[in-house]
């Protein structure tokens, strides 16, 4: 078996009937060479052998890596993934976020040295979100019979995000759209990985959604030298609907400190041998 031109790892919580519907669009994808690493912040046992049992008899190349449920440590789980890749290009994502047929592609096709790549999403509604199959990922529902149904649900108010979703190759378009200079989004990024260990990757003090996965990240990453690309309207993405999660404000403290101290380097990441 070839070496995986890219690691695409997923961060995973116990919601397997959306990770089936990744699933269904991993296996759409019009670039093949890629492995997939569940990186599960500690799903329980149900859950994890419904895993190992799509694993079996599926054709992706796919590892699952799991920890301890002790609250959320999404960064501690995305740091040990990192570990267990064997490509040199890391592609992150949630497991609430269906992509693209050609996801994978776009994000390979426009990768560059000292780069993150920095995607968007479609916010699909719950009406939308209720009514995908494992099937109707697969024949490409979402791409091609998605968008009269979301025009009318964003018109009443539900789901958002809708013009994320056109798939633009044209680079002159994209250059007249893609005007503002926007951040990345932990759900949709790439990097390679020598770019992401140079700063020892995730800071594993946040222990909330928001703020960790991304904003600290980006801001690290910025202040090293790599430069934010962004990959709007080329590396899509469909989030699936579900209630908001609450964001603490340590997360926050802890960036405030970071960006004071202009800190690009954490002793908090992969390597721990600099912590106090």
């Amino acid at each position: 078996m070839p070496k995986p031109e890219a690691t695409l790892i997923i961060s995973f919580y116990n919601q397997f009937p959306f990770l089936e519907l990744v699933f269904a669009g991993l296996e759409r994808q019009i670039h093949k060479n890629f492995e997939i690493i569940i990186a599960d912040d500690g799903s329980n046992g149900k859950i994890v052998q419904q895993i190992k049992h799509y694993i079996s008899i599926s054709g992706l190349n796919i590892n699952h890596v799991w920890h301890e449920d002790k609250g959320w440590r999404k960064n501690r789980i995305l740091n040990l993934s990192i570990q267990r890749s064997s490509s040199d290009y890391l592609i992150f994502i949630d497991g609430d976020c269906i992509p693209h047929k050609a996801f994978i592609f776009e994000h390979l096709k426009n990768k560059q040295a000292n780069t993150v790549l920095a995607g968007r999403r479609v916010n699909l509604s719950k009406t939308v979100s209720d009514r995908l199959t494992y099937i109707k990922v697969q024949k490409g529902f979402l791409e091609t019979k998605l968008f009269p149904l979301m025009i009318w649900e964003s018109i009443m108010g539900r789901g958002d995000r809708i013009e994320n979703g056109f798939y633009f190759r044209s680079r002159a378009i994209r250059k007249r759209i893609n005007k503002k200079d926007r951040g990345i989004l932990g759900c949709n990024f790439s990097i390679h990985k020598s770019d992401l260990l140079a700063i020892n990757s995730f800071d594993e003090r946040y222990e909330a959604p928001a703020v960790g996965e991304d904003t600290d990240l980006e801001y690290r990453l910025r202040l090293n030298g790599v430069k934010v690309k962004m990959v709007k309207h080329l590396a899509i993405q469909f989030h699936l609907y579900h209630p908001k999660l609450s964001r603490p404000g340590k997360n926050l403290e802890i960036l405030n400190e970071t960006m004071e101290k202009g800190i690009w380097y954490t002793p908090y990441g992969i390597d721990k041998s600099g912590m106090k």
